[in-house]
């Protein structure tokens, strides 16, 4: 059979929802606008031996996931929702000299919560599954105000994780440790 007679249905890029379950339940799936799936990169070690030159794999880093969200105006906006996961994380804007209290991974993980990206099919079956395991947020935008522009306020977040675990439909999660 030709590949163009072939019915399948490739992944759509806007099939997709984001779950956040710190912050409150104030930063809702359809909040998010766009999001990053996890990446990954593999080191290398170099060995040179006369006239050649040898590579071995290396350490495997997980890079950051981008996550773009509309900011609504109701009760639970996603701007109070990722002040809340801040303040969660241990930060405070120091009151006097003898504060000192920070900002400690195991605060900012648990502020954060397990973050899932789902990839869904046309009927909205779940595809993929990503979860960022101990993610917490690095970086975080509120957007820009515009007397001439019409669009909606974005929220950007950057998230670290120390890595993912995938699930393929009905497939157990992989990845796992």
């Amino acid at each position: 059979m030709a590949f163009w007679t072939d019915i399948t249905n490739p992944k759509r890029k806007y099939n997709f929802q984001v779950f956040i379950n710190g912050a409150n339940g104030k930063i809702k799936n359809y909040f998010a606008k766009t999001a990053t799936k996890p990446s990954w990169t593999k080191g290398t070690a170099e060995h040179a031996y006369l006239n050649h030159t040898f590579y071995y794999p290396g350490r495997l880093t997980w890079g950051d996931v981008q996550i773009t969200f509309v900011d609504p105006e109701d009760g639970d906006n996603a701007s109070e929702g990722l002040v809340d996961i801040l303040e969660a994380s241990g930060y405070n804007p120091p009151r006097d000299a003898n504060d000192l209290s920070t900002i400690s991974k195991s605060k900012a993980v648990d502020a954060l919560g397990v973050v899932t990206i789902q990839q869904l099919d046309d009927s909205g079956n779940v595809l993929e599954t990503w979860n960022l395991i101990n993610a917490f947020i690095t970086e975080c935008n509120f957007g820009d105000l515009d007397y001439t522009s019409d669009d909606l306020v974005e929220l950007q977040v950057t998230i670290k994780y120390d890595f993912a675990t995938f699930g393929a439909g009905s497939i157990p999660d992989r990845l796992i440790p």
